[in-house]
């Protein structure tokens, strides 16, 4: 991959007229506060490098004097990144598509902890297996490597292909919400209440069942289908309630959407394995989600 050139460097001040500055309204975010990445360069005919910043009260993250940041913001940057990439370096995109794939490995010892406003992180960014059909890119993956003052922290990659189809949304779990018990946050690796996204329905099943349907990072827009970012995270959820283990513990996570997932009420089934957990998520009593979770060993 190319090497990467300081922002301010001869070389970068010539990139700044090619490659436009993302902005919170050209990646469609809700907010100017929601948008993580903040320079997109590329760097050769398939990598490019980037710069995000994530503020240290970041919805997902602990109010904490010192915090070391969600898993799900490397995992929101990378997403921000592949929309970025289709609007500026990809051609014929046709219409968005979206992460049905996702792949986050960390190196807990190597992450920044952010004690004051934000951290800057730098992403060196591949563009792989990209499919065209009658000149319409279809799908492509993208790998990002995130680093922090020189030192590689955890490596995110997603496929992204066209989103299924919102009309087909298989039917939700038919449980009255005053049966559902939700587990506390610090059981599951939350920050806070409105960041839990399962509950215990009768017979000890585990649901699918966000506490904040309007979640502004899980589910910007109150979306009708779960996208695979909260696919990602209700199966990392479910793996620290069952192991009873901690968000530090985590070294890797892992999901791929088959089908629709609706927003509220699908089941989530999990089942521990050497060095981690693995998830099933059921949708009308077929298997639309597929994960797993690993563990640091001791």
């Amino acid at each position: 991959m190319a090497t990467y050139v300081a922002p301010g460097s001869p070389h970068d001040v010539a990139d700044r007229s090619a490659d436009p500055e993302p902005t919170w309204r050209t990646l469609g975010l809700g907010t100017m506060a929601s948008l993580l990445v903040v320079s997109l360069r590329r760097r050769g005919s398939q990598s490019f490098v980037a710069q995000c910043q994530w503020p240290r009260f970041h919805p997902l993250n602990e109010r904490m004097n010192a915090v070391r940041h969600h898993p799900l913001i490397m995992v929101e940057s990378t997403r921000q990144l592949a929309v970025a990439l289709q609007r500026h370096h990809l051609p014929g995109v046709r219409g968005p598509l979206e992460p049905v794939s996702v792949a986050l490995g960390v190196h807990p010892w190597a992450q920044p902890t952010e004690r004051g406003d934000a951290t800057d992180v730098v992403v060196r960014v591949g563009v792989s297996d990209q499919a065209v059909h009658a000149g319409v890119l279809t799908a492509f993956r993208l790998t990002a490597e995130y680093q922090h003052r020189g030192r590689p922290f955890a490596t995110c990659t997603v496929r992204c292909a066209r989103p299924p189809d919102p009309g087909v949304v298989s039917r939700r779990q038919d449980v009255p919400r005053s049966a559902l018990l939700h587990p506390p946050p610090a059981a599951v690796g939350a920050a806070a209440e409105p960041d839990v996204l399962l509950a215990r329905a009768p017979q000890g099943r585990l649901l699918i069942v966000p506490r904040d349907p309007g979640h502004p990072v899980l589910l910007a827009g109150r979306p009708a289908r779960l996208p695979a970012a909260a696919v990602l995270e209700a199966g990392r959820q479910a793996a620290l309630l069952n192991c009873g283990m901690t968000s530090a513990a985590m070294a890797g996570l892992r999901a791929d959407v088959r089908e629709p997932v609706p927003a509220s009420g699908a089941l989530i089934d999990i089942a521990a394995e050497p060095g981690g957990c693995r998830f099933v998520v059921m949708a009308d009593g077929r298997a639309a989600a597929t994960g797993g979770v690993t563990f640091l060993t001791p």
